[in-house]
């Protein structure tokens, strides 16, 4: 991984509204903020959504490695909240980046939503895609992709969250450089320093596609303080039932906050 210290974190686009304790949203790749439109926290939190580097009004900019996208978030918070210590919830690959966050700076806790972290079966799929994600037929295969995650997300959602969607070639290739770039083991110890989370800092997993019981046994063991609910409903299980998931939301950083 790019150590943070090797690239200048920028202030990302972003939005804050609400009051209360911070929560930080971060949205998925090739999404931009206003994917999170549907999810209304505001009423107990002061609520800060970002548009990630290279997405929505961000700079396009590399390296796009978790460690710099999560310095981009933290040097977000500090420009508008100084020395706040955030919730921070990510979908997708936001989920990466607020895992990131957890492992680099102060954070009450982490709610990461649908995206694995053990990157081997993962980096099977991206490079057997690698020939397509670098001819012109890219944005047939993410739009193909995203269509094979729907799950039950009603279809009028499904249709907003496309036509947010910018798809960029560089901006996806850099994220996923260590699929594409490393060894299976040099992965691997890629994930341990990505997983290498404060054991007394509370972190969320909501399943939306499930990956099996061994991904959760691998999950305990490289995030001791990590709880997990599965919800099944393709890949973005808080779009599918925001009422739910605000309540989880509440739930959690009740739980979360120091006494």
């Amino acid at each position: 991984m790019t150590d943070v210290a090797g690239s200048t974190p920028i202030t990302l686009a972003h939005d804050i509204q609400g009051s209360g304790p911070l929560v930080v949203l971060i949205h998925g790749i090739t999404e931009r903020k206003e994917s999170w439109d549907p999810i209304d926290l505001t009423d107990e939190f002061e609520v800060l959504r970002v548009d990630v580097r290279g997405h929505g009004d961000s700079p396009l900019q590399s390296p796009y490695d978790p460690r710099t996208l999560a310095a981009d978030v933290h040097a977000t918070v500090e420009a508008v909240r100084p020395g706040a210590v955030p919730l921070v919830i990510g979908h997708s690959m936001g989920g990466i980046i607020a895992t990131a966050y957890g492992v680099l700076f102060p954070t009450v806790g982490v709610i990461n939503i649908d995206q694995a972290l053990a990157l081997g079966d993962m980096q099977k799929k991206v490079k057997s895609l690698e020939p397509l994600l670098k001819s012109p037929l890219f944005p047939v295969l993410v739009s193909s992709m995203f269509r094979s995650m729907r799950g039950v997300l009603p279809r009028e959602e499904n249709k907003r969250l496309s036509r947010l969607r910018t798809p960029r070639r560089e901006v996806v290739l850099g994220a996923w450089a260590p699929m594409l770039q490393q060894t299976p083991e040099e992965l691997v110890e890629t994930v341990k320093q990505l997983t290498a989370f404060p054991s007394d800092v509370p972190y969320l997993f909501i399943v939306g596609i499930d990956p099996g019981e061994d991904y959760y046994a691998w999950l305990a063991e490289s995030i001791p303080s990590s709880t997990y609910e599965v919800w099944q409903q393709g890949h973005y299980p808080h779009l599918v039932e925001p009422e739910r998931f605000v309540a989880k939301v509440k739930e959690f950083a009740a739980t979360s906050s120091p006494s």
